[in-house]
């Protein structure tokens, strides 16, 4: 009897800026962590993206700070999401 080997191929390229999205996230995390053990401040504030849309909170005095970077963020995801989706648009034709 056969056995199929069901599953989507993925491009080593692909693989490896995956793995790389996800360590700078970990490493991101740990240095936050560290500095704000170091730091001992109290104040808070994050950024949260549901899709390309940015939800920012905080409590500290440079809140205003997070809310551009949400923002540059956000509007940088989009463009090269628009650049992404019009290479592959010409690919497939």
């Amino acid at each position: 009897m056969e056995t199929e080997d069901e599953g989507i191929e993925v491009s080593s390229k692909f693989l490896s800026l995956l793995i790389l999205g996800v360590s700078l996230v970990i490493v991101g995390i740990v240095i936050v962590v560290v500095a704000s053990a170091a730091s001992g401040s109290g104040s808070v504030g994050g950024v949260i993206f549901i899709g390309p849309i940015p939800i920012v909170f905080g409590s500290a005095p440079n809140t205003a700070w997070l809310i551009l970077i949400g923002i540059i963020i956000a509007v940088l995801s989009a463009v090269v999401f628009l650049v992404m989706n019009r290479r592959l648009e010409k690919l497939t034709r």
